[in-house]
């Protein structure tokens, strides 16, 4: 289960901290030496606001304008050992940046490999975004934010010292307004640092979105999901919007507080000035607290408080995003560990269910119900426009039913499963440039040499490996026949051998012996096999045949479709098989002719040695 919400939240901090603490410990000797520089930057403050009281009381207002330019020059003077410290600083600031921001990289790429090894198919973008994104955001923060709290310690410190010297009766006035403004803005950390939150997990939702759809591209394209796909997009973009909004409500609550640290107390100042000179505050300790106001304590709240409202928060959920949980890998839309598989469940089932494309469409399924089994062999025909492949896209998980359910291995599908379940292959085949083995691998990495050979031998690839050479031959897209394409793709699924494959015209740029051959092959692993069929020979060897008619559907047998199903006769009676398609011996069967005896491939140039052809067949289908 998740945890809730709110722990997470109310827990970030002390998690941080409780990292922090070591990492800080074994940096000791690098604090004390930035403590060490910044000690300049508590003398310059102090000398400011003193020099500039002294200068007047004991110097110009006494009739002494000697010992007035020398207080002055001792507050001018006082700036250059304390910019002669930044440079100090800045050395010493690398030995506590650099070391964080490689620990979050170390921490986050472990975590990534630690669990794809446990979860191969619950592996998330969550990690690319830490060590890219999110790792930089905290250095950034992190050295931002050492830096200002730095300056700030010591320029308060420097000109509370200051105000005591000058007189105590100060603090009374200067004090209230800081303290106020300091619980407002804190009031500010948790809400926002929640709302930092829901901004960071909107924009991992959205990485990983678009990762997938760009390495899903063509089979987005095939399965006609682009529209899905985008509404998605739309939707995760909205969620960033809405997390960026809510996050500006809460900063403009730290501008109040910035305005009543910052503005108040010089002007509760000037409106005390005429009690306090009257109780014996001189006209010089009054600048000086001015001085201290205005150039060292305002500037110096004003740039933690704008340093903590834009990275603060940010740094800290960044950072609790690297010491808290990984989420669980495998989880289902409403937050719980699905059911375990039934045991003898059908691999796929549609229950029900229908599907179109808008809400106002008309449905291309209507309250569908199908079982595909262990080791089934289905075949799926119809005219073209009848909703084979968007039954196929559906079966498979890339669209989501618009009523009813669909199921894989007896509970409803989810998306850390695909990869496991199915393979989907659309009639046009997906090849990338690179390796013969890469390209075949690519759904099974750790296929092995004999499982490759076994591979070729079974869907016939050996002209293909010919004519390149070696499994090692680089592979160029345009330069492989649309049947050649076909049958790569067709060895990496065989390869995957998942619980269900669908061949969506997977097959349409075969001859009639390599489709044969290649589907022969694939009824032979034990997983189901799904194939949308173009030629009514693929659907005579299956199974069991379903035939699609607009939102009228018969599944049955070919003999029990010839007898039901007025379309199926229409289709069959375009054919004359040589012979009964499933012999007793197991030979292979023989292709179908036309009535006139002709053969189906003849008017088609084809290249009947590696399987494939140049013109595809023409298709009842």
């Amino acid at each position: 289960m998740k945890a809730p919400r709110t722990a997470r939240r109310d827990g970030a901090l002390t998690r941080v901290t409780r990292d922090a603490r070591p990492f800080l410990r074994a940096r000791t000797g690098t604090v004390l030496r930035l403590a060490g520089w910044s000690l300049l930057e508590f003398v310059q403050t102090f000398l400011g606001g003193f020099g500039v009281a002294r200068a007047l009381d004991h110097g110009f207002l006494a009739g002494r304008p000697l010992t007035g330019l020398l207080w002055l020059a001792v507050a001018a003077v006082a700036v250059l050992p304390a910019q002669l410290a930044t440079r100090g600083v800045f050395g010493r600031l690398a030995d506590l940046v650099e070391p964080l921001r490689d620990g979050l990289v170390r921490r986050a790429v472990s975590r990534a490999l630690s669990g794809a090894l446990a979860h191969p198919a619950g592996t998330t973008a969550r990690s690319l975004s830490q060590v890219t994104h999110q790792s930089e955001i905290a250095r950034d923060g992190w050295a931002g934010l050492v830096l200002t709290l730095r300056s700030f310690v010591f320029t308060v410190a420097g000109a509370v010292a200051g105000l005591l010297a000058l007189e105590p009766r100060l603090l009374l006035i200067v004090l209230p307004p800081l303290i106020m403004g300091a619980a407002l803005f804190l009031a500010t950390l948790l809400p926002m640092a929640a709302r930092q939150r829901d901004y960071l997990t909107a924009d991992e939702a959205y990485a990983a979105h678009a990762g997938k759809a760009a390495a899903d591209l063509r089979d987005l394209a095939a399965a006609g999901a682009a529209d899905r796909t985008v509404a998605d997009s739309r939707d995760l973009a909205d969620d960033q919007v809405r997390a960026a909004r809510s996050l500006a409500r809460w900063s403009g609550v730290r501008v109040v507080a910035l305005a009543v640290c910052g503005r108040f107390p010089p002007l509760l100042l000037l409106l005390g000035a005429p009690w306090l000179l009257r109780n014996g505050l001189t006209p010089g300790a009054l600048v000086g607290a001015l001085t201290y106001l205005t150039q060292a304590l305002a500037p110096a709240v004003q740039a933690l408080m704008t340093m903590l409202s834009t990275v603060g928060g940010r740094l800290l959920v960044v950072l609790d995003r690297f010491t808290d949980a990984p989420p669980p890998p495998a989880e289902d839309e409403s937050g719980s560990q699905g059911p375990p598989p039934r045991d003898h469940a059908p691999v796929a089932e549609l229950r029900a269910v229908t599907f179109a494309y808008g809400p106002a469409a008309h449905p291309v399924l209507d309250r569908l119900s199908l079982s595909v089994a262990p080791g089934e062999h289905l075949a799926v025909v119809g005219p073209s426009g009848s909703g084979k492949s968007t039954l196929a896209a559906v079966l498979a998980g890339v669209e989501a039913p618009t009523g009813g359910t669909v199921l894989w291995h007896g509970r409803p599908v989810r998306g850390a499963d695909a990869t496991s379940v199915r393979v989907l292959l659309p009639q046009h085949a997906y090849v990338f440039t690179g390796s013969l083995r890469d390209n075949l691998r690519y759904l099974r990495p750790d296929a092995s040499d004999r499982s490759i050979a076994a591979m070729i031998d079974a869907l016939g690839l050996d002209p293909l490996l010919s004519r390149l050479g070696s499994l090692e031959a680089t592979l160029e897209p345009d330069r492989l026949s649309q049947g050649e394409r076909q049958l790569v793709a067709l060895g990496r699924a065989y390869l995957a051998a998942p619980p269900l494959t669908v061949l969506d015209e997977a097959t349409s740029r075969l001859d009639p012996a390599a489709e044969t051959r290649a589907e022969r092959a694939f009824a032979a692993l034990p997983g189901a096999l799904v194939v949308v069929a173009h030629r009514l020979s693929s659907a005579r060897r299956a199974d069991r045949i379903l035939v699609m008619d607009g939102l009228r559907t018969r599944c049955g047998t070919s003999a029990e479709l010839l007898r039901t199903s007025a379309l199926y006769r229409d289709l069959a009676g375009l054919w004359e098989p040589d012979e009964e398609p499933h012999r007793e011996n197991g030979e292979p069967d023989q292709e179908p002719r036309r009535k006139n005896g002709e053969p189906d491939q003849e008017p088609h140039k084809s290249v009947r040695g590696n399987g494939v052809i140049s013109t595809p067949p023409p298709s009842l289908f």
